[in-house]
């Protein structure tokens, strides 16, 4: 059976053999979606490339320290989470928003009105529209919206406390929304 027709259960036993075959294709099975994840949070392609690297060899050198290989797609997933966030911090890029500047316009949960009509936006546009807020409200809806994490799990990997979280994602919904406006077709 070649490694490409293997599950990834067996291949991650190879891999914890040092199988190089094997991590390579543990690689080119996962390198686009982790790439993609940490572009999105460090907007340089650059950059994501070493980043996603550098969380594949932290992923096959802690692989013993893995519990349940079935959960390898998210382990390795917030790994790369985690790099980007680092790499992104130690930059020198990141600016919090202090919890006093936010706290004046706290909104209802989601953000979003019901009557605002998305059904002619195109998932691209939104990405793309994205790109343009501000680098923590970037990152907060990436993680929340995209990656799927709730706001406790943001908080611990943005470092921010739970009111500062709740708010700017609330803020970062209303910018988006207020960014795609004038692109929907009604």
């Amino acid at each position: 059976m070649t490694l490409t027709n293997q599950n990834i259960e067996q291949l991650l036993q190879l891999c914890k053999l040092g199988n190089q075959h094997a991590q390579m294709e543990v690689y080119n099975r996962y390198y686009k979606a982790m790439y993609n994840i940490a572009h999105r949070i460090v907007k340089d392609n650059f950059e994501a490339e070493d980043i996603m690297q550098d969380s594949f060899l932290t992923a096959f050198t802690k692989l013993d320290s893995l519990k349940e290989i079935k959960t390898f797609g998210s382990w390795l997933k917030r790994i790369v989470i985690n790099n980007s966030i680092h790499h992104y911090k130690k930059s020198n890029k990141y600016q919090e928003i202090a919890l006093d500047d936010v706290m004046y316009k706290v909104e209802d949960s989601s953000g979003i009105t019901d009557d605002y009509e998305f059904k002619n936006l195109k998932a691209k546009q939104v990405l793309e529209t994205m790109r343009l807020l501000k680098d923590n409200y970037r990152m907060s809806l990436t993680l929340h919206l995209i990656e799927g994490y709730d706001y406790d799990e943001i908080c611990e990997i943005m470092s921010i406390s739970s009111a500062n979280c709740r708010t700017m994602i609330s803020r970062a919904k209303e910018s988006l929304r207020q960014k795609l406006e004038p692109l929907a077709q009604y």
